[in-house]
C-alpha cells in the first residue's frame, strides 16, 4: 500500500477516463478493473468507489453492463464501452493533454526555481 507521499496526486475525476480507457481495451468485470487501475495510479483499496463510478458511467450511457454466468462461482457483471463512452473518452483525453501541458509548464518553472536554490549551495561546498 502506498503512503500519501508516494501516491500520485490525481484528481478525483481521473477515475472516469481511466475506466473508459480500460473498457475500450476490453470489456471487464469490476474486480478485474480494480486490478487494472493500479498501474494508472490507483491503490485498489476503494472497491465501493469503483462500483459507484461504474454505476454513474452506466447511468450516463457511457458503459453498458450485463450479467455473465461463471463456472467457478456467482454470475459477474461485465461492463463494456458504448459509442457515447468512446466519444467521452476522446473528449477526456484531449482535456488531459491540455492538463499535462499546464503541468509541464509548472514543473519546468519549479525545476528552474529549485536549480537556482541549489546552485549557491553547491558553490559553497567547493
Amino acid at each position: 500500500m502506498r503512503t500519501e507521499d508516494e501516491a500520485p496526486a490525481l484528481p478525483k475525476s481521473f477515475l472516469r477516463p481511466c475506466l473508459l480507457l480500460l473498457l475500450r481495451e476490453q470489456p471487464a468485470h469490476g474486480y478485474e478493473l480494480l486490478e487494472r487501475l493500479c498501474p494508472l495510479g490507483f491503490s485498489g483499496d476503494d472497491p465501493g468507489g469503483l462500483y459507484r463510478a461504474l454505476r454513474l458511467l452506466e447511468r450516463d450511457g457511457l458503459v453498458h453492463s450485463a450479467w455473465e454466468p461463471s463456472q467457478n462461482g456467482p454470475a459477474r457483471r461485465i461492463y463494456q464501452l458504448t459509442r457515447a463512452g468512446m466519444e467521452e473518452l476522446h473528449r477526456r483525453s484531449k482535456s488531459l493533454v491540455r492538463a499535462r501541458e499546464t503541468l509541464d509548464v509548472f514543473l519546468s518553472r519549479y525545476g528552474e526555481f529549485v536549480a537556482l536554490e541549489e546552485r549557491p549551495a553547491a558553490l559553497r561546498t567547493r
